[in-house]
């Protein structure tokens, strides 16, 4: 299941996980978010922490962690961002990156 992530929530979905954590940063108007929206939707069917961050709606949470373009996907391993990729990522290459 995917996370909806906002101020509220992120700090405990987010940086008090103990499992690892896959942050979709993404907007309604971009074409190669809709592309990536599938991609992470079934890693979250697999079992894997996935939440969304829709960055029209939570401007704050992007610019805390300085989103230039979408998509931008964060892993966060205890509490830190561990990895960030932009731009449409297969699934095996974060399915690796959240099994490592």
């Amino acid at each position: 299941m995917e996370l909806s992530l906002n101020t509220e929530n992120f700090e405990s979905e987010v940086l008090m996980s103990e499992k690892p954590v896959l942050v979709d940063f993404w907007a309604t108007w971009c074409g190669p978010c809709k592309r990536q929206g599938p991609i992470v939707a079934e890693l979250a069917e697999q079992g894997y922490k996935v939440g969304k961050v829709d960055v029209d709606d939570q401007p704050e949470l992007a610019s805390q962690y300085k989103v230039m373009s979408i998509p931008t996907l964060i892993i966060f391993r205890q509490g830190q961002e561990a990895e960030r990729l932009v731009g449409l990522t297969p699934k095996e290459k974060l399915a690796e990156l959240l099994d490592a």
